[in-house]
């Protein structure tokens, strides 16, 4: 890749993650219920989905994913429904406040599955990586070293823009917290995750 279609990328991905969409709604639900570290948890999982879809179109697998299209439509109800039910769970859980409280391991998986189901069954992150992505390279002359820079790009470009809005998400749950805004914040998150869900199911 020459620096020309590498800044084209990047500048494409950040593009794409500052849409708003349900990637974003699920990174800043994921902050605002359980904090900064499990946005970030939710990013990591975003970027995974990410690079399923990069590897697919690295290894010429265009044909094969759209043969695969009603496996896709199943992972997006899955991640649909899951992300739903996230969101209930945590409008409807017994926790209130924002005190710090125990956060247990699993939770983080949660919030990494989370971000991974919404990028596999997100229509916009499908079309981009196994249609328009092509347009920005030659994928039959990329080499090893060209694979390593567009994964970093990805990372950089998407994990960048995401963990910005996980931080942003982060300021505001303190600033409602000072105002004992622990109630709003359990209803509002969980709103949002669930909206999130809906988001993916009703996307074509």
């Amino acid at each position: 890749m020459n620096p020309t279609s590498s800044l084209a990328l990047f500048g494409a991905m950040v593009i794409l993650a500052l849409i708003p969409g349900p990637g974003i709604l699920a990174v800043v639900a994921r902050t605002l219920a359980d904090g900064f570290r499990h946005g970030v948890s939710t990013v990591a999982g975003i970027i995974a989905g990410d690079f399923v879809f990069i590897t697919l179109a690295l290894l010429g697998l265009t044909a094969l994913s759209e043969l695969m299209g009603d496996l896709f439509i199943i992972v997006k109800y899955v991640g649909a429904a899951y992300l739903i039910w996230l969101g209930a769970s945590l409008a409807f859980s017994k926790q209130v406040g924002t005190q710090a409280r125990p956060v247990h391991e699993s939770n983080h998986l949660a919030s990494f599955s989370a971000g991974l189901l919404t990028t596999l069954g997100n229509p916009k992150a499908i079309l981009f990586y196994l249609s328009f992505f092509p347009a920005f390279l030659d994928l039959s002359a990329v080499s090893g070293l060209d694979a390593i820079v567009i994964y970093a790009i990805a990372t950089t470009a998407v994990g960048g823009v995401m963990v910005c809005y996980a931080y942003a998400a982060h300021r505001a749950k303190n600033a409602f917290g000072a105002l004992r805004g622990g109630p709003f914040l359990r209803y509002g998150s969980g709103a949002m995750l669930a909206g999130s869900g809906v988001f993916v199911a009703a996307k074509s």
